[in-house]
């Protein structure tokens, strides 16, 4: 399985051209499912684990592995199915989310794809773990909403700072955020930050979205005063047009072109940093921490008021 992603140093040039790799593996069945493998840092043969009493259920157990003390979470069992089974003879998907670092029990590892995020459609009505589907040949594959399945089971901390409320209550006004996420978890996280500082925003699902929202405003000439959006908050990876797309195309319009822009993300790294740098992004703010992202927009405000 070492192989499986030693190439992918090459493919990180495909981001920023609105395409991805995605590892797709299995849980208990044939169903396909899928991460993207910015967020993957290997693939290993289940370690031995040691079990934590009254942990989370889904949590198979810790592993020790290079000094570091991981998770490890049983997929299947964390998105509603029946637990895995032989766990020795299974394989874990360590991944990096949200500044944590955690292994996913799967069944199988199946192998990688390339494709557009043009490709990626929004998931049916009612998937609860679902971010995105793709078709792949014959096949539909499921893309995890892997914030929501950690959300269940670590929890995070969506409270500001008594102080960071009174200050942004006081520079809220007139004001208005964009918010572009897949995840509902992480478009709830945002907004329920954004509605705490009283800042009022608009949310949507992907890039695509954001986008035609930018451009009705235009229209509308809403966009003719400047300080009125102050800002986008956009996720990296959606479906249709991915965040380093959607900046991209913000920076070519000329009535867009100096929108402030944060890219908000699970996906961290000096990687990011500098596709962020290339691409035009005001900054990069890894998910999630609600003060952090208060005090973001707070600076940005402050900025505009003068």
């Amino acid at each position: 399985m070492a192989g499986i992603l030693d190439s992918v140093d090459s493919r990180t040039k495909l981001a920023g051209h609105n395409r991805l790799e995605l590892l797709l593996f299995r849980l208990n069945g044939k169903q396909q499912f899928a991460i993207n493998v910015f967020k993957v840092r290997e693939i290993i043969h289940c370690p031995k684990l040691v079990q934590i009493p009254e942990s989370h259920y889904t949590i198979r157990g810790i592993a020790n592995l290079r000094g570091h003390a991981v998770p490890i979470i049983d997929l299947s069992n964390a998105m509603g199915g029946p637990p895995i089974e032989d766990i020795q003879a299974k394989f874990v998907i360590l991944t990096e989310y949200n500044r944590r670092t955690q292994g996913f029990l799967v069944d199988a590892v199946d192998q990688i794809i390339n494709i557009s995020w043009e490709e990626v459609f929004p998931p049916p009505m009612g998937s609860t773990y679902l971010t995105a589907v793709i078709k792949n040949r014959d096949a539909l594959i499921e893309i995890v909403d892997v914030e929501k399945v950690l959300s269940e089971i670590q929890g995070f901390d969506q409270l500001v700072s008594d102080e960071l409320i009174e200050t942004g209550n006081e520079l809220a006004a007139g004001h208005h955020v964009l918010v572009a996420d897949d995840s509902f978890v992480a478009r709830t996280q945002v907004k329920n930050v954004l509605d705490q500082i009283g800042v009022e925003s608009t949310v949507v699902n992907d890039g695509l979205a954001a986008h035609n929202q930018l451009l009705a405003w235009v229209a509308e000439g809403r966009m003719e005063d400047k300080t009125w959006l102050a800002m986008v908050i956009s996720d990296i990876e959606m479906p249709q047009m991915d965040g380093y797309s959607l900046v991209s195309e913000i920076r070519k319009n000329p009535d867009l072109k100096d929108l402030y822009v944060i890219l908000h993300t699970s996906m961290s790294g000096e990687f990011n940093e500098s596709m962020i740098e290339s691409v035009g992004a005001n900054q990069f703010l890894a998910k999630f921490a609600a003060n952090e992202l208060a005090l973001a927009v707070e600076t940005r405000l402050k900025d505009i008021s003068v």
